[in-house]
Order: C-alpha cells, then sequence, then structure tokens
C-alpha cells in the first residue's frame, strides 16, 4: 500500500494494523495504573474489567471497543495526550 494512500476501515482493513496498535494502548493504559495511588477508583475498575476481559477471552481490540468512552475519560485523567491521539486513532480505524 502507498503510504500516501489514507486507510479506510470500509474499503480495508489491510495495512491498518489494529491489533499492534490495540495491544500498544493497553499497554499505556497498564503503565498508568500502577502509578495511581492506592485506592483509586480507576485501579479497582480496571481490574474488573481485565478479569472479564480475560474469562470471556476477549483479545484488546474487541476490549478497546466496549470501553471506548471510559478509555477517552481515563487517558483524559492522566493527561496522557498520545493515549488520547492512539485511541482516536483506534477508534476511526478499527471499530
Amino acid at each position: 500500500m502507498n503510504t500516501a494512500e489514507k486507510t479506510d476501515r470500509y474499503v480495508s482493513f489491510c495495512g491498518i494494523d489494529c491489533d499492534r496498535k490495540a495491544d500498544e494502548l493497553i499497554g499505556r493504559l497498564q503503565e498508568h495504573l500502577p502509578q495511581l495511588p492506592e485506592g483509586d477508583n480507576w485501579k479497582f475498575y480496571f481490574k474488573q474489567k481485565f478479569e472479564q476481559q480475560e474469562k470471556m477471552q476477549y483479545d484488546n481490540l474487541f476490549y478497546i471497543g466496549c470501553q471506548t468512552n471510559t478509555l477517552y475519560e481515563f487517558f483524559e485523567y492522566v493527561q496522557d495526550k498520545d493515549g488520547l491521539a492512539l485511541l482516536a486513532q483506534i477508534e476511526e480505524e478499527c471499530c
């Protein structure tokens, strides 16, 4: 694919690499969580959601699709502009 071409999920997912982007975003999330104070509600929330993800055997892209609004709120909370940008890209290209 010519790198100058804009990817379009409605035409094809080829060249978008959604799984890698989803894995990267979840990695960013998991890096932030230990830095939050003990008892922070986000820690409890995402602990439950990761347990549910594992039980249901959802991949990271599916997980992100189910948690998009919450993830936007979280990345705003931790002031991770790169995380927000990556989430927006995933939402636009992959969901």
